[in-house]
């Protein structure tokens, strides 16, 4: 059975945006890592849009980008909309029946899934369906923007935290 997860950077106060702050050194070759290691990735519409951006090569990026892309362009995704038609490679449109779909891919496969988009996140929260949280806190104060969690915050156990070079700390959190 597979391991939903939710994890995203975000800043101190709460907020994830991606044009905002970007990941260190040792925090990308994490997310290289990470991303090849998981079963696939459940997508919220706004946050696959952005990670659109992997699916073209662009010639600025040194080896460590190409590898991300390469690892991106592999993962399985899921993307949930219902004003789309399509979406792009390697990836399946998931219009309805979100709770149905996500119940099947953690029964189905194994490994991690991962969760992206706090909209998203929360209507998974909602269902009880996350197994696990990461917050990778980066020491940005932003004052506004998307929040972390969308809704009220669910009761969450710690159960480790880890440093990424000198700055950001993931807390990893079960539900309570």
């Amino acid at each position: 059975m597979a391991k939903l997860i939710y994890g995203m950077n975000q800043s101190l106060d709460g907020y994830v945006d991606h044009l905002k702050f970007s990941p260190g050194p040792a925090l990308f070759r994490h997310w290289i890592e990470h991303v090849r290691d998981l079963t696939g990735s459940v997508y919220g519409r706004r946050m696959y849009e952005i990670m659109r951006y992997w699916d073209e090569d662009d010639p600025e990026w040194d080896a460590e980008r190409r590898d991300f892309a390469a690892a991106w362009r592999r993962l399985p995704k899921w993307v949930v909309s219902r004003s789309w038609k399509s979406v792009g490679p390697n990836a399946t449109l998931v219009e309805d029946d979100l709770e149905a779909v996500v119940r099947g891919l953690k029964a189905q496969l194994a490994g991690e899934i991962t969760v992206s988009g706090p909209d998203l996140a929360q209507s998974l929260t909602n269902l009880g369906l996350i197994d696990e949280y990461r917050l990778y806190l980066h020491p940005v104060v932003l004052g506004r923007g998307k929040p972390f969690f969308a809704g009220p915050r669910p009761p969450l156990r710690l159960v480790t935290s880890e440093l990424f070079g000198e700055d950001v700390i993931r807390l990893t959190y079960v539900p309570a």
